[in-house]
C-alpha cells in the first residue's frame, strides 16, 4: 500500500505550526518572567537596597568612556607625568602639656558688657596688665506693655473736647504690638513651632494668652504682609529662568475632625537670586500652573512632570527638563 502522501503533507504543515505557536508561547513566558524578576529585583532594592545610584562596573575604569570620535582625528598630544603635593589640616587633640588650641571667637558684632573683677586692696600696686574672658550669655525675651496716654483738653469758649489721633497699630482692635505679632509669626512659620508650644512659652512669664486668640492675631498678621507675597510673585515670574516642582501635603479638614486630605505645594523658584514662591493648590492638576504662569516668559525646567507639557508648543516659553531625573532612567536601564 503506498503512502498517503497528502497527508502527510498535511500532518508536517500542522507539525510546523504547532510547533512554532509553541515556540511562540515559550518566548512570550520567558518575556513574561524576565519582567516579572525585573519587578522582583526593583521591589527588593526598594526594601532593602540602597537609596545611592552611583554605579562602578567591575573591572572597568572609574569612568564609562564614550565613543565620540569623529572624522578629523586631532594630533597626538605629547605627555609628561607630574607629580603633585599637598597639605592636608586635620584637627589636632588637645595638648596633654596644658596649651589649649583655642577656642570659638565670638562674633564681633554682639554687644560687649564689660564686668570689672578688681581685687579688695590695689592702694600699694601698679596695673602691669589684665586677663580677658568672654562667656557667651542670653537675655530671655521680656514682655511688657505699652500703656498710651492722650490727654483729654476741652475749649474753654466752645467747650469743644480735643484728644490726639491713636498712632497706627498692626491690629487696632487687638492688644498685641507689632514686635509680639513678628515674633509670633516668625516662631510659627520660620521656627515652625506649635502654636500651643507658643503660647506655653509666655504661660511662663505669667502671660496667658488663649490659643483661638494668637490664632485670630496670625491670621491677621499674616493678611498684612500679603502684599510682600505680590513682590515676591512679580519677581520671580520676571525672571527668565525659573524651576518648578509640586509636592505632597498633608492638610487638616476642617469639615472632618481629626482627618486630613492631600494638598499640593507647587513650588517656583527664581535659580539665579534663589528666591522661592510657594503656592498651595488641593490638586495636581494642570490648572494649578496654568494660573501661575499665565504671564510668564522664558525658560521652565521642571522633572517632567506631564502636566508641564501644555508648554511644550508654546512659543514664549522654553520648557526644559531635569537632568537627574533623566539619568535615573539610565541608571534603571543600566
Amino acid at each position: 500500500m503506498e503512502p498517503d502522501y497528502q497527508t502527510i503533507y498535511e500532518e508536517n504543515l500542522k507539525l510546523k505550526a504547532d510547533n512554532k505557536q509553541q515556540k511562540e508561547q515559550i518566548e512570550s513566558q520567558r518575556f513574561e518572567m524576565e519582567n516579572l524578576k525585573l519587578q522582583l529585583a526593583q521591589l527588593r532594592k526598594m526594601i532593602y537596597g540602597s537609596r545611592q545610584e552611583k554605579f562602578v562596573p567591575q573591572g572597568a575604569p572609574a569612568q564609562l568612556s564614550l565613543d565620540l570620535s569623529t572624522e578629523d582625528t586631532p594630533p597626538p598630544v605629547n605627555t609628561s607625568v607630574q607629580k603633585i603635593s599637598y597639605e592636608r589640616i586635620t584637627a589636632q587633640p588637645a595638648p596633654t602639656n596644658g596649651n589649649h588650641p583655642g577656642r570659638y571667637k565670638l562674633p564681633e558684632h554682639l554687644e560687649r558688657r564689660i564686668i570689672e573683677i578688681t581685687p579688695e586692696v590695689t592702694a600699694s600696686m601698679v596695673k602691669i596688665g589684665e586677663e580677658i574672658t568672654e562667656e557667651l550669655e542670653l537675655e530671655p525675651g521680656r514682655l511688657y506693655v505699652n500703656r498710651y496716654v492722650r490727654p483729654k483738653y476741652i475749649d474753654k469758649q466752645s467747650e469743644q473736647i480735643t484728644i490726639a489721633p491713636m498712632v497706627d497699630r498692626p491690629l487696632p482692635k487687638a492688644i498685641v504690638g507689632p514686635g509680639l505679632l513678628a515674633q509670633m509669626m516668625i516662631d510659627k512659620y520660620v521656627d515652625h513651632l506649635p502654636i500651643y508650644r507658643i503660647c506655653e512659652r509666655f504661660k511662663r512669664e505669667q502671660v496667658n494668652i488663649p490659643y483661638n486668640t494668637m490664632v485670630d492675631w496670625i491670621g491677621q498678621g499674616i493678611r498684612l504682609i500679603e502684599p510682600l507675597y505680590g513682590a515676591l510673585k512679580r519677581k520671580i515670574l520676571s525672571s527668565d529662568y525659573i524651576h518648578a516642582d509640586e509636592t505632597g501635603i498633608k492638610v487638616m479638614d476642617k469639615d472632618r475632625k481629626g482627618s486630613t486630605h492631600q494638598g499640593w505645594f507647587w513650588v517656583y523658584q527664581n535659580s539665579i537670586e534663589g528666591l522661592v514662591l510657594f503656592d498651595y493648590q488641593p490638586t495636581r492638576s494642570r490648572a494649578a500652573p496654568r494660573e501661575i504662569l499665565k504671564d510668564f516668559k522664558g525658560h521652565l525646567q521642571t522633572d517632567g512632570y506631564g502636566v508641564y507639557d501644555l508648554y511644550k508648543d508654546n512659543e514664549e516659553i522654553t520648557l526644559m527638563h531635569c537632568m537627574a531625573h533623566a539619568r535615573r532612567m539610565f541608571y534603571e536601564a543600566q
